[in-house]
């Protein structure tokens, strides 16, 4: 089974930037995406932004869009998230995760990790 551990987060003022990353291992197979989500704590977990596989197609939620840009990793089989202009509203904790080709959902998850905006 795939592995997706993410990396980047942590502690930045408003108007400020972070990197994320999300690197996939283990048994790896053919996945049509990769996708960066995220949840408050209470709230259900939202669509941020998502990467097609095979064109690169890119698409995101309205609340990132032109402040969030998602791209690949290809040596490390992931993807990024380089988020800037950030705004307290963006914490939250932050997972990638992948829609095998078998499937319509994103089937395969990481633990997250915590982004924190302060105003």
């Amino acid at each position: 089974q795939v592995q997706l551990v993410e990396s980047g987060g942590g502690l930045v003022q408003a108007g400020g930037s972070l990197r994320l990353s999300c690197a996939a291992s283990g048994r790896t197979f053919k996945w049509t995406a990769m996708g960066w989500f995220r949840q408050v704590p209470g709230k259900e977990r939202e669509f941020v932004a998502t990467i097609r596989w095979n064109d690169d197609f890119t698409f995101y939620a309205d609340s990132v869009k032109g402040r969030f840009t998602i791209s690949r990793d290809s040596a490390k089989n992931g993807v990024f998230l380089q988020m800037n202009s950030l705004k307290p509203e963006d914490t939250a904790v932050y997972y990638c995760a992948v829609k095998p080709v078998w499937s319509a959902s994103y089937d395969f998850w990481g633990q997250g990790t915590q982004v924190t905006v302060s105003s």
